[in-house]
């Protein structure tokens, strides 16, 4: 999406940016640049040259993922099994922009539709060994990530049904969320997730997943914050094999589960029309949440 999703968001242009790399970074000052049209919400995303990417976030809330993304990604990465954006300089406010920003290695793939994934129990199975690798990496040190206790969410989630009681059945919604909201809360220490394993942060080449994007929402939490991609991505036929590779309790599926239904119910009404993909993206998860009910 290029236009304006949020009311108070930074308007970015390939000019402020480029004035940005001629004042900081002037090797780089002359390849060509482009906006790149994303459904992404946080961050602005410029192709630099073939083989870079210059990210800066639009929005307050995001003011601290470039940073966090810099320090955290190369450790990550040697231990997963799909690849993931590599950090290379880290920008500074400047030209009435406010925050840091930050310019990384271009990653080739296209965004991960169903209609790009060739085989989509293989890819249940990929991103289930992605999740199973990021959860075992060592999280001493790690920052809190979205992975709260999911009544941490409930005043936001009931807001949205409220708000979409003209297109969804409120009782049956609150009935689904009540569900996952009352399973017994993760008894473990807090592991590493990547926290929005949605199709719009997942590429695919040669139609098979191979690189998972913004790591926004990093850190340590609940692991069902990543379950969620069952029913945020993957669709009922290929669930199952996610989870036999996971081997999640019943529990945390059902957080996962929760998870899940509260991201479409606040993305829908939010981006129903600023932007149609995310919106999509969250009328999904309720359906598929309400249809695995």
């Amino acid at each position: 999406m290029t236009g304006k999703m949020h009311a108070d968001e930074v308007m970015i242009e390939a000019s402020l940016v480029a004035r940005l790399l001629a004042d900081q970074f002037p090797h780089w000052a002359n390849l060509p640049l482009a906006p790149v049209p994303s459904a992404g919400t946080d961050n602005a995303l410029f192709r630099l040259g073939a083989e870079l990417a210059v990210r800066l976030p639009r929005i307050h809330w995001a003011a601290g993922q470039v940073e966090k993304e810099m320090r955290w990604l190369p450790r990550l990465a040697p231990h997963l099994p799909l690849a993931i954006p590599q950090p290379l300089a880290l920008g500074e406010p400047g030209h009435g922009y406010p925050w840091r920003w930050g310019v990384y290695r271009w990653l080739e793939g296209e965004t991960a539709n169903p209609e790009r994934v060739a085989d989509p129990r293989q890819a249940a199975l990929d991103l289930a060994e992605f999740v199973a690798a990021i959860q075992r990496i060592d999280p001493t040190g790690a920052p809190a990530g979205r992975g709260v206790p999911l009544a941490e969410r409930d005043a936001a989630v009931r807001t949205a049904i409220v708000a979409l009681r003209d297109t969804y059945d409120a009782d049956g919604l609150t009935a689904a969320w009540e569900t996952s909201l009352h399973t017994r809360p993760w008894p473990g220490p807090p592991v590493w997730h990547h926290g929005d394993l949605q199709g719009g942060n997942l590429l695919a080449r040669r139609g098979r997943l191979a690189a998972v994007i913004d790591f926004g929402c990093m850190g340590v939490g609940d692991p069902a914050c990543d379950v969620m991609a069952a029913w945020l991505y993957l669709s009922a036929d290929t669930r199952q094999a996610f989870r036999d590779v996971l081997q999640v309790d019943d529990d945390t599926w059902a957080r996962g589960k929760g998870w899940a239904l509260s991201m479409g119910l606040m993305a829908l009404p939010y981006y129903r029309t600023t932007n149609p993909v995310l919106a999509g993206i969250g009328r999904r998860a309720i359906d598929e949440v309400l249809a695995d009910s």
